[in-house]
């Protein structure tokens, strides 16, 4: 009978065999290599030998090619029983463990006080009770959610509670395959640079990690199940913002599954809008978004809503609302004149609502030119002419990521921020918490509808109000999802040509100079010889800017920090003059803007292209 140490050396030749032979990555064969040999992964270990003795290396590949890194949302991925590039349980506490003694590194004392909660999907709860009884078993002060709530409500009971960390079980609005692990800092905001390669450094080098009983912590106060109170003072803190008393609109709201009627419906109902109704279809908590299309929950996608629409249409409502599965992501669908629904984007909500709460605001008198509004560089600049017209700090130059938002208002100062918004459906005003929520935006959605409502306007007539003042903003975004360790050798190509050989014009529009986020540097166009320096922020990001006097043209290049793909950013601005004249513009800068972007796309597929 063959040894331990003789039955490892044969594994590991069947394993880089298998890298030899191109059916295992050389990160996956690192990372299995770590599972192999470690005491920490004794329990894995005879399941990965009959894997390997097996030849299932493409499942292999799948969960060892990377170890799952923070990202702009935490950690976030596919699910599966075990692997370092996969949601488990061995990756949650390792998640759990390194969060908490990096959060003793810091402070050098032991205890401290964390909150845990959860979305619906599959496993949350499960990963959300581990994380509570690693944390317990660590010596924290633990809270634990009775059951699932959103993401903006565990930001603002990390500040309520006086905690020192938190932590969100959910993948926002990823497939049902895939959950994830927010990490949250003492502001109530997501971690930060330097905290998260921090963190990772203690994940890595996690060895047996501490557990407890559940049962055992609840007994003697270790954790502490917390529920109704929290929940009565986050939706009061939400409806303190409420600045209109109009309550008129006619809506449907969908939860998509998951904790939106916690929140979002429960402000709506608590603030008096009894016109709007909640869609029983996507009402029941479950983690496989059974009857949302295809079973993606991401409000983004104007296919979610064909459910809602055609109920709307049946109630006579003209506004659908719709959160995404942990509630801190806002989409909204709204009937134009002609009784169709139009899905309004991310920048056009966004832009709405920095002109309502201006407005709103201004009228009683509670702003001042020391009041500021927040972006990140991928929201649109409408917000920002918006802010500026009326005497009111724009900071625009944030990554993408609401932690950055949450960031920068205590930074700059709570008392003074007014709105924060991110293109992906994020927003934010008020200090009770320091992520996006849906529930807020919703509010707002809602009386600035409703008010509308009262002129004989909708959404898109403000809008258009709006371009007719500041000029016409467009904004599109393009993925190419490019998945494990192949996707990731792509990404990385596409980023070093767009940085190397960018394109000099995508369907005759010229790009005049890049800002490299990464390198620090403006560069001017075709040359792509440094003009100037580019500070602070740090990011791996690059934003191209067109001369045209037509159209003005912009486009940024990110990878995706919670999903393998890379994204493509783009923005355009046409002047409009005379507000007859807004149909034409509109027209010509849609038919340009989608030149530029299949042009964009031909470029892209001819880049990956000479790879094969």
């Amino acid at each position: 009978m063959a040894s331990k140490t003789e039955i490892l050396s044969q594994t590991v030749q069947a394993i880089e065999a298998a890298l030899a032979a191109g059916e295992l990555s050389k990160t996956a064969v690192e990372n299995l290599t770590r599972w192999l040999s470690l005491p920490q992964y004794a329990g894995y270990q005879p399941t990965l030998q009959a894997m390997i003795a097996e030849a299932r290396f493409a499942e292999l590949e799948t969960a060892f090619w990377e170890v799952i890194p923070f990202g702009t949302g935490g950690r976030r991925g596919l699910m599966g029983r075990l692997g370092s590039a996969t949601i488990n349980d061995r990756t949650i506490a390792e998640s759990a463990h390194g969060l908490a003694s990096y959060l003793k590194q810091q402070t050098g004392a032991l205890g401290g006080r964390a909150v845990v909660a959860c979305d619906t999907r599959n496993r949350s709860l499960e990963f959300a009770k581990l994380t509570a009884t690693t944390f317990a078993a660590h010596g924290l002060k633990v809270f634990y959610f009775e059951s699932h709530r959103s993401t903006p409500e565990l930001s603002f009971a990390v500040r309520h509670l006086n905690c020192d960390i938190g932590v969100m079980i959910s993948a926002s609005h990823n497939p049902p395959s895939d959950n994830g692990f927010k990490a949250y800092w003492s502001h109530g905001g997501q971690v930060l640079a330097p905290h998260d390669a921090g963190i990772i450094d203690r994940v890595y080098d996690a060895g047996e990690i501490p557990a407890v009983d559940y049962d055992e912590a609840v007994a003697d106060g270790r954790v502490e199940v917390v529920g109704a109170d929290l929940d009565r003072a986050y939706i009061e803190s939400v409806l303190a913002m409420s600045l209109s008393e109009a309550r008129g609109v006619s809506a449907i709201f969908s939860p998509l599954h998951g904790v939106g009627e916690t929140s979002v419906f429960e402000v709506l109902r608590e603030a008096g809008f009894g016109g709007v109704e909640l869609f029983e279809p996507h009402r029941r908590p479950d983690g496989n978004f059974t009857n949302v299309p295809d079973q993606l929950p991401n409000p983004e996608r104007s296919e979610v809503f064909e459910p809602m629409v055609t109920r709307a249409q049946e109630t006579g409502a003209s506004l659908v609302l719709a959160s995404d599965p942990d509630a801190d992501r806002l989409g909204v669908s709204v009937k134009n004149r002609e009784g169709r629904f139009v899905h309004l984007s991310g920048n056009q909500v966004g832009a709405l609502l920095t002109d309502y709460i201006i407005r709103k605001r201004e009228a009683a008198g509670t702003l001042s030119p020391e009041h500021y509004i927040v972006l990140t560089l991928v929201t649109t600049p409408l917000m920002v002419a918006i802010a500026r017209a009326r005497g009111i700090r724009a900071i625009d130059n944030l990554l993408v990521g609401f932690k950055y938002i949450g960031e920068t208002v205590d930074r700059e100062g709570p008392e003074n921020f007014v709105f924060g918004a991110e293109e992906s459906l994020g927003y934010l005003a008020g200090v009770y918490a320091r992520d996006k929520d849906a529930a807020v935006a919703a509010l707002y959605t809602s009386e600035l509808a409703s008010e509308l409502a009262n002129q004989d306007k909708t959404l898109l007539d403000r809008l258009d109000e709006l371009y007719a003042e500041h000029g016409y903003f467009v904004e599109g975004q393009l993925s190419k999802v490019c998945k494990g360790s192949e996707g990731k050798q792509q990404i990385d190509r596409l980023m070093q040509t767009f940085r190397a050989s960018p394109p000099a014009e995508l369907a005759g529009i010229s790009l005049a100079q890049v800002r490299d986020f990464q390198q620090h540097e403006i560069r001017s166009l075709p040359e792509n010889k440094p003009t100037d320096d580019l500070p602070a922020p740090a990011g791996n990001l690059l934003f191209f800017e067109s001369t045209s006097r037509d159209l003005q043209f912009s486009l940024a290049v990110r990878p995706s920090g919670t999903e393998p793909k890379i994204k493509f950013y783009f923005f355009a601005r046409a002047d409009v003059g005379d507000p007859s004249a807004l149909a034409e513009r509109k027209a010509h800068t849609d038919s340009m803007f989608q030149n530029v972007q299949n042009a964009l796309s031909g470029w892209v597929e001819g880049v990956l292209g000479t790879d094969e």
